[in-house]
């Protein structure tokens, strides 16, 4: 695998996902938890090996053994996980439905998207997909129906931003402080 040293960060994650791919075990595959936890510590020492460059060409090879041994194992966690992930989109963008109960039983209680559903009688609500999302205004008519100018919205953000404690006076203040802090380390 070559990868470009050029930032280390993305190196980083480029490994971690070509990884993940691979290693993609769950605690449910698991018989205990002390099992699972040996599987994510040693998934970690490859990962930290490939990206700081030590022993990569016996990882390289442990990664290739994992792979041609789990083949049908990796497979299926995929189709899995993207099963889910097709199971969670459907979720969050299906329309909003919601039904009557009137016994007071948390049986038969529908949700749509963004909403919170019951997860157990006392128990904590969850949420249940993405909330719909609010329309900007901007652009477009006032609320009596004006068309705003250029001056009229530059006029409106000034004045919004004032109101959430942002100034031109701290931000050049912030920059010069920023600026000048470099020279005293």
């Amino acid at each position: 695998m070559v990868v470009s040293n050029i930032n280390p960060h993305n190196k980083e994650i480029v490994v971690r996902r070509r990884i993940a791919s691979i290693f993609n075990k769950r605690e449910d595959d698991f018989p205990s938890l002390r099992e699972y936890n040996d599987y994510l510590e040693e998934v970690e020492d490859m990962i930290f090996n490939l990206v700081s460059g030590d022993d990569v060409a016996a990882t390289e090879e442990k990664i290739a053994e994992y792979q041609e041994e789990n083949a049908d194992l990796i497979l299926v966690n995929q189709a899995r996980k993207a099963e889910e992930l097709a199971l969670a989109m459907a979720a969050s963008k299906g329309p909003p439905s919601q039904t009557d109960n009137t016994d007071g039983s948390s049986q038969g209680i529908s949700v749509g998207a963004g909403q919170y559903a019951p997860t157990v009688v006392g128990g904590q609500p969850r949420p249940t997909g993405i909330a719909p999302q609010p329309v900007p205004l901007r652009g477009g008519p006032d609320m009596h129906g004006y068309l705003e100018d250029e001056e009229t919205m530059r006029i409106r953000t000034e004045n919004a931003s004032r109101a959430a404690g942002w100034s031109i006076e701290f931000s050049k203040k912030r920059g010069f402080e920023e600026a000048f802090a470099s020279f005293c380390v």
